[in-house]
């Protein structure tokens, strides 16, 4: 299971550093894109806005921010920070340290910090965690909410508006998942429990999917509202299973509505989310990608070369972009066309990659640069 047991930490901060390769490999990729010219699918085309070096573009002052374009949070390689639409930068920096992120907040921290400034996209402080009075470990954010996670990674706590600890939560082992939505914060951990717990962090729901010979929790999502949960779930057999507030059901009370075996399994966190309006859920499978759809009850599979490592979060329009990484630090940038048809894919080589998007915004990044695209019907 050594391969199985990378926790929270690395999948809030992204996969461990690796060299990043600066050279023509995301240009080439970009010319391979608009120089061919294909429809992604028919007649839905991605046109190109803007590509910016990330070493050189320069961030904006605050105040110059019109505030009324949505920011994008970005982790590329040793660079992190936000962008509007237009490719303005209202943070560009490179990391001193560990980073997380989000829409809403971001924060740079070391193996062991006495205190952490807590800054917003417009690079503005928000608060200065101080690390003492029960609050350990590192910050990530989720649902517009703050939490720590401890260093043995096996403990969260909720932060208040002050950065004061409100609430901590010991897990019975090491967290491999986590996602919050509706005021509630879904964990999964290296024991194969799955744990839902409410804003005042008391434990609402517990379930253990067992069927496989190696419980583990390798991947789980929430929808929006905190209604249904998504799960992929053991090793040898894995699962993927889907449960549902139903009804009139009181929070906490989640019944399986899907259940499906996905072969031998892969050892390591696997990508799942809810996309297209929330209608399907997608989640990594051996061989490739598969594809649930909540009003058909079918379940779907997309051969995929390679793993996957990106997901738009979106897939709206009928449309989800992903990033794939093969041997030799091979890349490709593919389009699904739902419900699992791959109607595109771009090669390229870089060994940072990013991959956002913003509605019929498509942000791709490789090496040091950072592109825009606008997803366009003609």
């Amino acid at each position: 299971m050594d391969n199985g047991r990378e926790t929270l930490k690395e999948l809030l901060h992204g996969r461990r550093k690796k060299p990043v390769l600066i050279g023509g490999g995301f240009a080439i990729m970009v010319f391979y894109i608009f120089g061919a010219a294909r429809p992604v699918p028919e007649e839905t085309v991605l046109a190109a806005r803007w590509v910016y070096s990330l070493a050189t573009a320069h961030s904006a002052a605050p105040d110059a921010y019109a505030g009324d374009v949505p920011l994008l949070a970005f982790e590329l390689g040793e660079r992190f920070g936000y962008v509007d639409r237009e490719g303005v930068f209202t943070v560009n920096r490179t990391k001193s340290g560990d980073v997380s992120l989000s829409e809403d907040y971001w924060a740079e921290h070391g193996a062991v910090s006495d205190k952490i400034e807590v800054k917003n996209p417009l690079n503005a402080l928000v608060m200065t965690i101080e690390m003492k009075d029960g609050a350990r470990g590192y910050p990530f954010f989720l649902d517009k909410r703050m939490f720590l996670i401890n260093s043995e990674q096996n403990s969260i706590s909720a932060l208040d508006e002050s950065g004061k600890v409100a609430w901590t939560y010991d897990f019975g082992a090491v967290v491999t998942c986590v996602d919050a939505a509706g005021g509630l914060l879904l964990a999964g951990s290296l024991d194969g429990v799955v744990e839902v717990l409410n804003t005042s962090g008391e434990r609402v729901f517990f379930f253990e999917p067992g069927g496989s010979r190696l419980a583990v929790i390798a991947g789980c999502a929430f929808s929006d509202d905190g209604s249904k949960i998504a799960v992929v779930s053991g090793v040898d057999e894995q699962r993927f299973l889907l449960m549902e507030r139903l009804g009139g059901g009181a929070v906490g009370e989640y019944r399986v509505t899907r259940h499906e075996f996905l072969g031998t399994g892969f050892r390591r966190p696997v990508k799942v989310a809810f996309v297209d309006g929330e209608s399907r859920v997608v989640f990594e499978r051996e061989g490739g990608l598969g594809v649930y759809e909540l009003s058909s009850r079918n379940s779907l599979t997309l051969a995929l070369d390679g793993e996957v490592v990106a997901l738009d979060g979106s897939g709206g329009g009928g449309l989800l972009f992903l990033l794939t990484a093969e041997e030799g630090g091979r890349r490709r940038l593919g389009a699904v066309k739902f419900p699992s048809t791959l109607v595109f894919a771009a090669p390229f080589e870089s060994d940072a990659v990013f991959l956002g998007r913003d509605r019929e915004y498509l942000y791709v990044g490789g090496g040091a640069k950072l592109a825009s695209f606008e997803i366009v019907k003609r």
